[in-house]
């Protein structure tokens, strides 16, 4: 019987999948790969050509197979993938890790970097630099035992983090909240009120059945006048996965908070680093712990005297003092009052398939892009879309995904991934494709999603990963797209995208009001630039908040004392955060995107990346947002080239000079002097 994984198809037959094809599939790569790999090392005198490229090739495949995988685990509610996910993970990662560890490949790549010649391709320098780097940051040159311990590490380390995030969707997807009195229900949207009804008629309930879903709570905590409400729902939302509030404390996270965090320092001290933060910057830009630590403060110390003044704005405009879950619903209220706008007026604007429209015609205008829906092609839920790029000259440039809306089962947040990588070495060259994600509010009946604002960026930021994805020109998988690039540089192209979204040229094509196809006015789009900045110094201290709390958990965790994890975080906010949230309050466990995600030691990367975006939009300001030559320069110094060179010598290769923070500070509204 064969298995449609191990198939050499140019999409994923996401149909045809089922849980039960990914362990033969997975055994079989990796015994192939593993046959292979001593084939390749029975060479002693290998060229790039007859070690590299088949060891990229290799590399391709199996992370081919493994995408669909990996990907039905975060988007569908079918336990099975689940499990079929958690049985092969460890299978990759013993894999994963040998290989890394493997000394003989390890002075082949360190034999054949030595004799690269100076006029060698710098995409395969810049590979065999990377591939030696992690070669020490897996413990190549450690005893057999540490060795051995090291991959036990790693092994315990994903499980941990799979477990991480399946408590934490878990427990979101267990909560609901069922409402009879209407009167409860007042300023909600209509579209959340309708979804809940619907809701509540499928459970065979009266009344409206909230879910935990992200649009949900943030259309509670914005716009409901219930503060009973609100409070609920931050309850439910700030205890997920923990051992208080709503929840079922067999889904806590905090014992794995602890095992993580304890794994990770002895990884890193294996390795001979002082603590996971080093580990962590010797593959970043970010020169040193002392240096993120020193560029977070100095954001905080410019964007304190701006928040303080937010904050009593606030609670002079509520006439009271403001509570976690009283503040997006107050802000919401006097930025109506100050600026003449509000979410739900601009949502009428924003249905998804226009805003779509609007973005694909932004890419067009910037790189001569097109972008067409592709139909027939296998999905793995009704609500999918695919699409095909072309250049400007019709060439096929690849494709990706789009998953939109929210559903139960599926990861909340935002996020892109891979399908395939870009592969232009070997016999068979490769297109990238990619999936896009997010949980917006889904259509409902015959109305099709309406976003706010904030949606609208959220969706220009993933796009810009995508494009980041699929402009790629490197050949080498390994550094072609957001392979090799470092982590605090991932972000540049998605916060730089964001910017589009606050233009009247751009959101005049990007809009239409869902009932007469009207564009968004220029008056009305007038009071929105006017809002962009309101509450910008809470909002720059509320990643700063997250920021710090990561980076000080990592560089200053101590086997002895354990994480500190409660500490630290009041320590922090203790500095940042002007409206203290209670003692209850359960943020780290599910905190994501450092325990389950790729950002542990590297959420600065938002702030460290959003410099560079914002330098390199003024370039685009200055010239005009769509100066197709400037577009152009963009996409051939920092889309194009992946991670085959150094990306601090790219940006001022674009910009003619070093990333500056006043372009961020003047951005956020911040001033120079405050």
């Amino acid at each position: 019987m064969s298995n449609p994984l191990l198939e050499n198809t140019e999409l994923p037959p996401f149909p045809e999948l089922e849980p039960s094809h990914v362990l033969p599939a997975v055994r079989t790569a990796l015994e192939e790969n593993r046959r292979r790999l001593q084939e390749l090392l029975a060479d002693e005198s290998p060229t790039a050509d007859s070690l590299v490229i088949p060891l990229e090739e290799m590399s391709h495949r199996l992370s081919r197979l493994w995408s669909p995988v990996s990907h039905l685990h975060m988007v569908t509610a079918n336990a099975d993938w689940r499990q079929a996910y958690g049985e092969a993970l460890p299978l990759l990662t013993e894999y994963a890790t040998e290989l890394a560890q493997n000394e003989t490949l390890y002075r082949r790549f360190q034999d054949l970097a030595e004799r690269l010649p100076a006029d060698a391709d710098p995409g395969l320098a810049r590979l065999l630099e990377h591939a030696l780097r992690d070669f020490r940051l897996a413990g190549v040159g450690l005893t057999e035992d540490d060795k051995r311990r090291f991959r036990e590490i790693r092994q315990a380390m994903a499980k941990a983090a799979t477990r991480f995030e399946q408590n934490l969707q878990d427990s979101t997807d267990a909560w609901s909240l069922h409402v009879e009195d209407e009167a409860r229900l007042a300023g909600l949207p209509a579209g959340a009120r309708q979804r809940a009804r619907t809701a509540a008629e499928e459970a065979g309930l009266d009344g409206w059945k909230f879910n935990l879903d992200q649009p949900t709570y943030q259309a509670v905590l914005t716009h409901a006048d219930d503060e009973d409400l609100r409070r609920t729902y931050y309850e439910a939302w700030m205890t997920r996965a923990s051992d208080t509030g709503p929840h079922d404390p067999t889904h806590d996270n905090a014992p794995l908070i602890e095992e993580i965090l304890a794994l990770r320092h002895e990884a890193a001290a294996l390795t001979g680093f002082d603590n996971y933060a080093e580990y962590s910057l010797a593959s970043k830009m970010a020169p040193g712990v002392d240096e993120v630590l020193e560029f977070l403060s100095e954001l905080a110390e410019r964007s304190l005297p701006a928040a303080k003044d937010e904050v009593a704005a606030v609670e002079d405009f509520a006439g009271r003092t403001i509570r976690p879950w009283d503040l997006a619903y107050y802000s919401e209220k006097l930025k109506q009052e100050r600026h003449a706008i509000s979410d739900e007026e601009l949502r009428r604007y924003l249905p998804a398939p226009k805003v779509i429209e609007g973005l694909f015609r932004l890419a067009g205008e910037l790189y001569g892009l097109e972008i067409r829906t592709r139909e027939g092609v296998p999905v793995w839920h009704d609500s999918v879309s695919y699409y095909e790029v072309r250049d400007a000259d019709g060439t096929a440039v690849g494709g990706f995904y789009a998953d939109l809306y929210a559903r139960t089962g599926k990861r909340g947040g935002a996020w892109i991934d891979e399908c395939v990588v870009r592969k232009g070495i070997g016999g068979e060259k490769a297109a990238p494709v990619g999936y896009l994600v997010c949980n917006f509010a889904p259509p409902h009946g015959e109305e099709p999603s309406l976003l706010t604002h904030s949606d609208v960026v959220t969706l220009f930021h993933e796009f810009g990963h995508m494009l980041h994805h699929l402009l790629t020109r490197v050949d080498y998988p390994s550094i072609a797209g957001i392979n090799g690039v470092p982590w605090d540089a991932v972000e540049l192209p998605s916060q730089f995208m964001e910017n589009f979204a606050w233009h009247y040229e751009v959101l005049a094509h990007a809009s239409g009001h869902v009932d007469t196809g009207e564009p968004l006015p220029a008056d009305m789009f007038e009071r929105l630039r006017g809002s962009r900045n309101f509450n910008a110094g809470l909002q720059m201290l509320r990643q700063l908040e997250f920021a710090l709390f990561d980076f000080r958990l990592h560089a200053e965790y101590s086997p002895g004392r354990g994480s500190r994890a409660a500490e630290i975080l009041e320590a922090v906010r203790e500095r940042v955060t002007l409206v203290r949230p209670p003692a209850w309050n359960r943020f780290a466990n599910g905190f994501a995107h450092i325990f389950a995600g790729g950002y542990a030691a590297g959420y600065y990367s938002y702030k460290w990346a959003e410099v560079l975006a914002a330098d390199a939009f003024s370039a685009f300001e200055e010239a005009g947002i769509f100066d197709r030559g400037t577009a152009q320069s963009f996409r051939t110094s920092i889309l194009e080239v992946g991670g085959s060179r150094d990306i601090m010598d790219a940006f001022v290769e674009f910009r003619g000079r070093g990333p500056s923070l006043e372009a961020l500070l003047a951005s956020s509204g911040i001033s120079r002097a405050a």
